[in-house]
């Protein structure tokens, strides 16, 4: 899902957003990195998680907003870093416009595939902590476990499928994933 284009030249925010609406791309550092078609089961994740997490919100009259991708984050806020997390929690509304999110989300899920596994638990780790994100969690179907990094509280915590997972940026939001495995 995350391959890098071979070449010297380093590429800015301007490329990604001429790029045809069919096509789309991270940035990190000026590297360039075509995205392909995430699988069914991605997917599937993704609908599930979204829908559990807005209706917690809408539930609890809570000002969040929640962004599955496509979502631009312009996490620095610079021409040379962009990525487009699976789900994006931003409670900084200013930090919103058309195109995205300026800066940093509070919360950021990734839902890992085979060819995205280096850059979720490396690249965008070490990005996303610097850039300011409060919370990130990294859900593995390949593994059935879910890394939880709450970086406000300088924790991480590993789950699996049967696991019922807390969210530290909500007081009461707990996600079951034994329920979600029932739809995979």
């Amino acid at each position: 899902m995350g391959s890098a284009i071979m070449s010297d030249e380093i590429f800015s925010v301007d490329y990604i957003e001429k790029l045809p609406e069919s096509e789309r791309a991270e940035l990190v550092d000026g590297d360039i990195r075509m995205m392909s078609s995430p699988s069914r089961t991605h997917q599937k994740i993704l609908t599930k998680l979204t829908v559990l997490i807005q209706n917690y919100i809408d539930s609890n009259l809570g000002k969040c907003e929640v962004y599955p991708a496509p979502f631009g984050v312009y996490i620095y806020n610079d021409d040379y870093n962009y990525f487009e997390p699976d789900i994006s929690v931003i409670c900084d509304t200013d930090k919103l416009d058309e195109k995205g999110c300026h800066g940093a989300p509070d919360w950021i899920i990734e839902i890992v595939s085979q060819s995205t596994k280096k850059m979720d638990y490396m690249t965008k780790l070490f990005k996303y902590q610097n850039a300011g994100v409060r919370e990130y969690w990294i859900v593995d179907p390949i593994t059935s476990e879910i890394t939880v990094y709450d970086f406000e509280n300088e924790n991480v915590e590993k789950y699996t499928f049967g696991d019922k997972v807390k969210s530290s940026i909500y007081d009461s939001l707990e996600i079951d994933f034994a329920e979600i495995k029932k739809y995979l």
